[in-house]
């Protein structure tokens, strides 16, 4: 999260910047490698049944997928030389923050 947080940083400063595309991969990078792991994790038993969270972790996993793929519509714009609106940018942060927290409490609570 903390890469997303430099990359609209960088974005927001000057109208015409464009963040480097080491940061973007890099953010993408760790991102796939983190939606990965949580697929993998996924695949035991279920969790939760006693708090009624058992869903929460399906959840969280399709709210990051979409996450995924706002963030990659706003890497094919950057290939074309198109600049994303702002609230593109602010949807991804907010799907995926929000799948962070219901994943939070997956793990927390079941």
């Amino acid at each position: 999260m903390l890469l997303g947080a430099a990359l609209i940083i960088v974005a927001l400063q000057r109208r015409d910047a464009k963040p480097p595309i080491w940061l973007a991969s890099l953010h993408g990078s760790c991102a796939l490698l983190g939606y990965g792991a949580l697929l993998w994790a996924l695949r035991g038993p279920a969790r939760g049944a006693a708090t009624g969270t058992q869903s929460f972790g399906p959840a969280a996993s399709v709210l990051l997928l979409v996450a995924a793929a706002l963030g990659i519509a706003s890497l094919a714009l950057h290939f074309r030389r198109r600049r994303f609106p702002g609230f593109w940018a602010g949807a991804h942060a907010s799907v995926a923050i929000f799948g962070y927290v219901i994943l939070a409490v997956y793990l927390l609570l079941g």
